[in-house]
C-alpha cells in the first residue's frame, strides 16, 4: 500500500515584484518606474511520502532556493496549494506558520545554526522550549494538540531526556556537554540534526547540509542521513552536488522556475561503504597504526 504524502505542492508559483529603473518625461519632467515581475517558480508540482529520501537540485537561479523556502513555511507562495502532513499552509498565518516549523519541520543548514556559548544537549534541547501547541491550526486534530500540550508542560529533566536520545541517536552520545567550539564541523552537523528530529517532524529540511564540510565528514554525514531514512524518517535535500544526491532515493531537478524531471536514483551508493573506502584510501581507519605509519 502507497504511503500517504507528507507533502503535497500544487501548481506552486512565487513572484516577486521590484521596481524597475525610473523614467524621466521630457514634456513635464515627472518621473515614473516600471514594476519588474521575477517569476522564481512558475507552477510546480511535487509530492514526497512519508519514508522518502529526496534530493532537489538545479543550477544556481533555477527556483531551489525559493522552493525550499516555501517547504519550509518561511515564504508563502503567490500561487497554488502546499499541504504539509494534512495542514494546508498557503493561508496559514504567522502564528500556525510558527506551530508548523517547530512542529513539522526539523532544519539542518549549512553553517549549523548552534548557539557558540550553549552546550548540545542544551542546543538540541531549544525547540522542545518554543513549543507552541496553543497556536497549533484548527485542522490539526485535537489529540495531537492534546499531545503537543503534553510536551510543553514535560519537566526540565524529561525535556534533557528527550534531547539526550537525539544526541545518542546521532552518535554523540558522549559529547553532550561540549561547546559547538569543541566539536568538529561533522560533530557540530550531527548535533544540528539531532535538534531537528528533537520534535520528531513530519519531515527533516535540509539545505546544502555538507557545504562546510570535508569528504569525509560529508560521507558521515550522508550515512547519517541514510540510516535515518531507513528508520523511516523522511528527508528532503537541497543540493548542487550530482554525488551527494547519489545518496538520495529521488531526484527532482529544477530549471528556470519549473520542475523539469523528477527520477528515482538507480545504483544507490552507500555513504557508509563509500567512507570506509576513503578512511582506507587516506590511511585513517581507526584500527590501523595510530601513529600514522604505514606498514
Amino acid at each position: 500500500m502507497k504511503e500517504a504524502s507528507v507533502i503535497e505542492l500544487h501548481g506552486i508559483k512565487r513572484e516577486y515584484r521590484m521596481e524597475g529603473k525610473k523614467r524621466k518625461h521630457i514634456k513635464d519632467r515627472t518621473k515614473t518606474s516600471q514594476e519588474v515581475v521575477v517569476r522564481a517558480l512558475r507552477g510546480v508540482d511535487f509530492s514526497a511520502s512519508a519514508g522518502e529520501f529526496v534530493s532537489v537540485m538545479g543550477p544556481s537561479g533555477s527556483g531551489k532556493s525559493t522552493l525550499m523556502n516555501i517547504l519550509g513555511c518561511l515564504d508563502k507562495p503567490s500561487g497554488g496549494t502546499y499541504t504539509l502532513d494534512g495542514i494546508e499552509t498557503s493561508a496559514s498565518n504567522t502564528d500556525t506558520f510558527a506551530y508548523i516549523r517547530n512542529q513539522k519541520i526539523g532544519f539542518v543548514f549549512q553553517s549549523f545554526n548552534l548557539l557558540a556559548r550553549t552546550t548540545a544537549l542544551e542546543n538540541v534541547e531549544l525547540p522542545l522550549f518554543y513549543s507552541r501547541p496553543d497556536k497549533a491550526p484548527s485542522n490539526v486534530l485535537s489529540m495531537e494538540a492534546t499531545g503537543a500540550a503534553g510536551n510543553q508542560s514535560r519537566s526540565a529533566m524529561s525535556r534533557k531526556e528527550k534531547a539526550a536520545a537525539a544526541l545518542r541517536e546521532v552518535g554523540l552520545g558522549d559529547r553532550m556537554d561540549h561547546f559547538p567550539s569543541q566539536l568538529s564541523g561533522g560533530q557540530q552537523q550531527r548535533v544540528a540534526i539531532a535538534r531537528a528530529m528533537v520534535n520528531d517532524p513530519a519531515f527533516i529540511l535540509a539545505d546544502e547540509p555538507t557545504g562546510n564540510l570535508d569528504t569525509g565528514m560529508s560521507l558521515e554525514i550522508m550515512g547519517l542521513f541514510q540510516e535515518l531514512n531507513r528508520q523511516g524518517k523522511t528527508i528532503i535535500m537541497v543540493t548542487h552536488e550530482p554525488e551527494l544526491a547519489a545518496y538520495t532515493k529521488r531526484i527532482i531537478t529544477l530549471r528556470d522556475g519549473e520542475l523539469v524531471s523528477d527520477e528515482a536514483v538507480v545504483n544507490r551508493r552507500s555513504a557508509a561503504d563509500d567512507l570506509a573506502e576513503w578512511k582506507r584510501e587516506h590511511a585513517l581507519l581507526a584500527d590501523q597504526n595510530p601513529a600514522g605509519v604505514l606498514a
